[in-house]
């Protein structure tokens, strides 16, 4: 593997669904003779956090407004992941270009979590909650498939993932007005779960 095409790879990965970028790695790394992939996220404490993680963003991420609430607590934590991953990447590197890949994977996992949480508040201006679970379910098997690419084929991975960043930005341009009235519609409907809290506490 190559340490800067996986930084960008594994950052666009983590900022959709970080866990399972994790997971997959680990799983490809322990059973599928990804020998790049580093032992520590091989090893079985990893893969079961891991796995219990990705079951719990798995089903919230499919839950309209749920998802929103989800994306903006992994705020932090995408990032975090895809610059972390893109360190252990870096294998024998200097430390100052592990620190540059590591700060390539974060801001890239930045920038892809922001188009991820972003559309997300455009779907859930759709009454419906079938376009949730299309658009969840969409994401999970593209993580999967970028990132089971990217642990054999680096190079065309990286096409692939930075193809899909660049049209998550522009579907993000497309979709401002969407973008900016679901944000509104999240915000009434957190305000209206934490009103029963407030007024029982006056009390």
């Amino acid at each position: 593997m190559e340490a800067l095409p996986l930084a960008v790879t594994t950052g666009w990965a983590s900022g959709v669904n970080a866990y399972a970028c994790v997971l997959i790695l680990g799983l490809l790394g322990r059973f599928a003779g990804a020998d790049d992939v580093p032992h520590s996220l091989t090893t079985a404490p990893v893969l079961i956090v891991a796995g219990v993680l990705f079951a719990v963003e798995f089903v919230a991420d499919k839950i309209p407004y749920v998802d929103s609430a989800w994306d903006a607590i992994s705020t932090v934590v995408r990032p975090a992941i895809g610059a972390v991953l893109a360190a252990l990447m870096s294998g024998q590197a200097s430390t100052l270009q592990q620190a540059l890949i590591a700060t390539t994977g974060g801001v890239v996992a930045l920038l892809s979590h922001a188009v991820k949480s972003s559309l997300r508040l455009a779907i859930n201006t759709s009454p419906e909650p079938v376009t949730n679970i299309a658009a969840s379910s969409g994401e999970d098997v593209a993580v999967a498939g970028v990132m089971s690419l990217a642990a054999f084929h680096p190079e065309i991975a990286l096409v692939i993932a930075g193809v899909l960043l660049i049209l998550g930005l522009i579907g993000v341009y497309l979709a401002f007005r969407f973008i900016r009235r679901g944000y509104v519609r999240f915000k009434a409907w957190r305000e209206k779960r934490s009103a029963p809290a407030t007024g029982s506490s006056a009390v």
